[in-house]
């Protein structure tokens, strides 16, 4: 329930939002994109104060308040129009979300010691949860904004905030009394030495670039698919094959998740999370007439996209807790796990504004997505080039 509400529907969903309030309150895609690094520099803020909070917390208290901040400016983001607002609204639901999502990370990485043979596993039920978080929305969002607009709303997609929140107070229902029944994170000990962020340099750095690669994807691709005239139909099973994608990718990933000690699964995923954002790139490029809806097999490669992209996205980060799981030794997991957030959301502050800029341009979103391919490709080779570190987990 944690990626559910801090993934799924606290930072993705606003990509069906995006569109609809672009067009609404005549933003630019660079404004549009905006909104999303501000959901970032809080992911930032939370990210670098996590280390800290889990020393005076318990990693269940850290992340279970998360959810109730998060939940609180989710539903608020409904009544803004103002810009600086509703950017001030995405900053704070950043900074709730990453105690939500890394307060779990470790919740996570602890309950594999109860499991160890299944380590892998657990930890992809954790991240793939993200991709229930991307189902709902994919069907509540455009009929929550059909009902306003048979109600009269000037803004239907306010009572689509609405209804995303409702679900995140049920999944904080769901997720507070399993986070407390976890053994708690031991203390960090001064007997053993911390481990330099140089000696996993390349793992980092693929991270960074994979946060600013794969958030381009996520933020703008309803916007494109809607250019490329796919029906809102089509358009709600494309972004719910994407969610199918974050679950399955539990199963999909978990021997490869086990199995490599250094970067080898974080370049295979995105590698093929390049190709995936790479589809829609090459469509938009070389499709003429877009006041058509697009062909069975135009429609065939575009779900392709999203379901390898989807497959990919949380089993990515996934990647990062695992390597510092077999790589740290237990008492640096949670200084671990904070450093690639912290990295990783410095990524996401960048991606969105970026690509928005970029996609502003003459060459519209197909450049902006061919961009983040280029990114997602380079964080591939990077990552392949991290080995496994020869200091024991224990």
């Amino acid at each position: 329930m944690g990626p559910v509400l801090s993934i799924g529907l606290g930072r993705f969903s606003y990509a069906l939002f995006l569109p609809m309030m672009r067009e609404d309150l005549h933003w630019s895609y660079f404004i549009a994109g905006l909104m999303n690094t501000g959901n970032a520099i809080g992911y930032l803020i939370g990210a670098l104060s996590m280390a800290w909070l889990i020393k005076h917390f318990s990693a269940a208290q850290v992340f279970v308040v998360g959810g109730l901040i998060g939940n609180l400016f989710m539903a608020l983001s409904g009544f803004f129009t103002d810009p600086t607002a509703f950017f001030m609204c995405r900053l704070l639901i950043g900074v709730a979300n990453t105690f939500v999502f890394a307060g779990g990370s470790v919740l996570a990485a602890q309950l594999t010691n109860l499991h160890p043979k299944q380590a892998g596993w657990l930890m992809g039920i954790y991240y793939g949860g993200g991709g229930l978080g991307i189902i709902i929305p994919s069907f509540l969002v455009p009929e929550m904004v059909q009902t306003g607009q048979s109600l009269g709303w000037t803004h239907p997609w306010q009572l689509a905030w609405y209804a995303i929140a409702a679900v995140c107070s049920l999944c904080l229902a769901l997720m507070w009394f399993p986070a407390h029944n976890i053994p708690a994170v031991p203390p960090r000990t001064t007997t053993s030495g911390k481990t330099s962020v140089r000696r996993y340099g390349y793992m980092v750095s693929a991270y960074v670039l994979f946060g600013m690669g794969y958030i381009g994807y996520m933020t703008f691709v309803i916007a494109l698919l809607m250019q490329l005239g796919l029906s809102g139909t089509k358009l709600n099973i494309f972004y719910a094959l994407l969610g199918v994608g974050v679950l399955a990718s539990s199963r999909i990933w978990a021997r490869a998740l086990d199995r490599f000690k250094g970067g080898e699964t974080l370049a295979i995923i995105t590698l093929l999370m390049s190709c995936a954002c790479l589809i829609p790139a090459l469509i938009a490029m070389f499709t003429q007439n877009t006041s058509n809806e697009p062909g069975w097999m135009t429609t065939f490669w575009i779900y392709i996209s999203g379901m390898v992209f989807g497959s990919g996205v949380l089993a990515a980060v996934a990647t990062t807790t695992v390597f510092v799981r077999h790589n740290l030794p237990q008492s640096q997991w949670v200084a671990g796990i904070a450093v690639f957030t912290s990295l990783f959301a410095v990524g996401q502050v960048v991606g969105p504004t970026l690509i928005g800029w970029v996609s502003d341009g003459s060459g519209g979103l197909s450049r902006g997505f061919a961009l983040s391919a280029v990114i997602l490709l380079i964080s591939a080779i990077l990552s392949w080039l991290q080995k496994p570190l020869s200091q024991p987990t224990n």
